[in-house]
């Protein structure tokens, strides 16, 4: 059995908070305080603390971890999520200008991979393989970087050093 300076040193050794507060929790409940206690001290609800306190008796440390909770599998195996990563890193920059959006990925998945997300369910799919929306502008297909630095060694109307300007 666990003293509650043991509880004490585990709450400190954690870097989840949660987790942390079920140790505090059990580090109040051996120094023998009562549950409505612990849970004032603690900021919850001390039926929260009534089940950490039960899981604890009955389990020992494993009681205190989070238990899995049950979710929709994924619709994407891993090997179709891996064909959408390529798919979105060969087409991030389009050959004839613009960006790919996230229409164009959620289509690829409907029309390629036969699976249908709605567009949010693109942009969280996007994110969970590490790819973010927000990209720099796209660029012009016929864009000159030659006429773009012809343009800015015109003069302008506010230039000191231009003849016209109303400061010369």
């Amino acid at each position: 059995m666990h003293t509650a300076e043991d509880f004490k040193q585990l709450a400190r050794q954690t870097s989840r908070g949660q987790l942390r507060t079920r140790y505090l929790a059990l580090y109040h409940f051996k120094r023998g305080e009562t549950r409505t206690q612990i849970a004032l001290y603690l900021g919850v609800a001390r039926g929260s603390v009534n089940t950490w306190v039960s899981n604890y008796l009955a389990h020992g440390l494993d009681g205190l971890q989070d238990k899995l909770r049950p979710g929709r599998t994924h619709q994407l195996t891993a090997v179709q999520r891996k064909h959408l990563s390529e798919f979105i890193q060969h087409n991030a920059v389009k050959p004839d200008g613009g960006r790919l959006i996230a229409e164009d990925v959620r289509r690829y998945i409907r029309d390629t991979l036969q699976v249908d997300y709605e567009l949010r369910n693109v942009y969280r799919i996007m994110h969970a393989l590490g790819f973010s929306w927000i990209t720099s502008r796209s660029k012009h297909p016929k864009q000159s970087q030659e006429a773009q630095d012809a343009f800015k060694k015109l003069p302008t109307g506010n230039d000191p050093s231009h003849p016209r300007s109303p400061r010369a």
